[in-house]
């Protein structure tokens, strides 16, 4: 099977799908639309498809033409709250945009798709394609995995298109590559009074000020440097009065790291500093954890090497470029927790066609030559994997 040729032919249906998506951007868990036309899409092609009645989103299931393993191929659909600049001729106007690239990971994947079905017969196995709804949320896997959808799958692979990397290279680094996301909302409690007698209460706004500086302390003073950790504070609500002693403040931020051990000590660890200082200084703290997505870390020899070697087959070792990891998060985390996974980046940058700006950017673009390349590496990926796997129990 020649599936470097076969995603050539399907360039042109990839792009238009991509443009389709692009023009019409959803929210996360509003993808009511996407998920429709994915379905329609998938159902053209001779794909039986399940949906889920009470979510958005869907698995296409291939079937191929011999027994063995499940692989799933993931992309995510929403979009973001963005008002678009890019200039485009089919940018999206109804204020929202697909800043993030995944116009592009469900026309990669429909591409793919086309791919598999016309190799449906040499297939040693199944692959499922799933077009997650609600990834920009942090949380969006969470239902798909608690409705079982990976009970039978061997084996996740995702791909991700990035601003910042040259088109057309693939990133297929093992290792570390995105980091943990996990926010945190602060509650500081004292005690108000007059302002120009602050001996009479317990300043709120001062013990949350120490907070926040005592947090930083122990990002430079206490954790492993060699473990990276950044806690940011996003947001400070508190105050009543300007010459009124406060007695209520809050806060929320957000923890990453790529260590998986030191994010299992965050929780307990940033508690005892808010409680510790806020005490200390005659106020209470109230510490909320909320864990949204663990890092992503490619640590699976079989797929690293399945994915790298997919890529060569396809267009040579020139096609891999190096890029520093990324302190952004991503949910594929959450099944890669559950089964192995393997998780990559497409380089969309082109300077002379101006898609020169980071993912995120009301002026993101993307170099759309390249995306069929993202399909062959889906469909190849697949392939290898399953004829790899046929063989074991």
């Amino acid at each position: 099977m020649d599936i470097k040729k076969l995603a050539e032919k399907h360039n042109e249906y990839i792009i238009k799908q991509r443009w389709y998506f692009h023009q019409n951007p959803e929210l996360s868990f509003q993808e009511t639309e996407t998920t429709k036309v994915l379905k329609e899409q998938l159902e053209e092609m001779g794909i039986p498809v399940i949906t889920f009645p009470d979510y958005n989103g869907l698995i296409g299931v291939i079937k191929g033409g011999k027994p063995g393993k499940t692989v799933m191929l993931r992309s995510d659909i929403d979009a973001l709250p963005i008002e678009e600049h890019s200039g485009e001729e089919f940018a999206a106007v109804n204020g929202k945009m697909h800043a993030c690239g995944h116009d592009c990971h469900m026309a990669v994947l429909l591409g793919a798709a086309k791919i598999l079905m016309d190799v449906k017969a040499e297939i040693q196995g199944e692959v499922r394609l799933l077009f997650q709804a609600a990834e920009e949320s942090g949380h969006g896997a969470v239902y798909y995995i608690e409705h079982g959808i990976l009970d039978d799958v061997d084996a996740i692979f995702g791909l991700h298109i990035w601003g910042t990397l040259d088109a057309p290279k693939f990133n297929l680094e093992s290792g570390p590559r995105m980091a943990s996301g996990d926010k945190f909302k602060i509650t500081v409690t004292g005690k108000s009074a007059h302002g120009s007698a602050p001996h009479l209460g317990h300043d709120a706004i001062v013990a949350a000020a120490s907070i926040v500086m005592n947090v930083q302390t122990f990002v430079s003073r206490v954790s492993d440097p060699l473990d990276t950790l950044v806690v940011n504070i996003g947001t400070v609500k508190g105050g009543q009065l300007w010459n009124i002693i406060p007695n209520h403040v809050e806060f929320e931020g957000i923890m990453r790291t790529y260590s998986r051990q030191l994010r299992s000590s965050l929780e307990d660890t940033m508690r005892k500093i808010v409680c510790g200082t806020a005490e200390a200084l005659g106020c209470a703290a109230e510490f909320e954890y909320m864990p949204l997505t663990a890092p992503v870390i490619n640590d699976q020899e079989d797929l690293n090497r399945i994915a790298v070697n997919a890529a060569i087959s396809l267009y040579g070792e020139e096609s891999l470029s190096g890029m520093a990891r990324l302190t952004c998060s991503e949910d594929f985390s959450k099944f890669a927790e559950k089964i192995p996974g393997f998780f990559g980046f497409l380089g969309c940058r082109n300077e002379s066609i101006g898609a020169i700006y980071p993912n995120h950017s009301d002026k993101f673009k993307v170099d759309e030559e390249g995306l069929h390349r993202g399909a062959a590496l889906y469909a190849q990926f697949a392939v290898d994997y399953l004829n790899e796997k046929a063989g074991d129990n």
